[in-house]
């Protein structure tokens, strides 16, 4: 398969090239930090940034929404979005 890209360093602002699902834990962090997030489901969204210790809510976050947050966990706790994915 033909890349256009292949030889384009990934910047924050270029588009993602790899995504992961999330479910929500309080206790464990992400995989991987993110770049950005997607919700699927409206609702409100608890994270953990990636330079931080303290959460944050998104409150009514729509669906269908792209985040572009560094984020390295998000909370069961305060969540009520679902099928949030991890984009990087």
């Amino acid at each position: 398969m033909s890349d256009s890209y292949a030889n384009t360093a990934t910047g924050m602002s270029g588009p993602a090239a790899n995504a992961f699902s999330i479910t929500p834990d309080d206790g464990a962090d992400l995989a991987q930090i993110t770049r950005a997030l997607y919700c699927g489901a409206s609702g409100d969204i608890a994270v953990i940034m990636k330079d931080s210790n303290a959460v944050v809510t998104f409150k009514g976050v729509p669906a269908g929404i792209i985040l572009p947050l560094r984020v390295k966990k998000i909370m069961a706790t305060g969540t009520t979005a679902t099928d949030l994915c991890g984009l990087v």
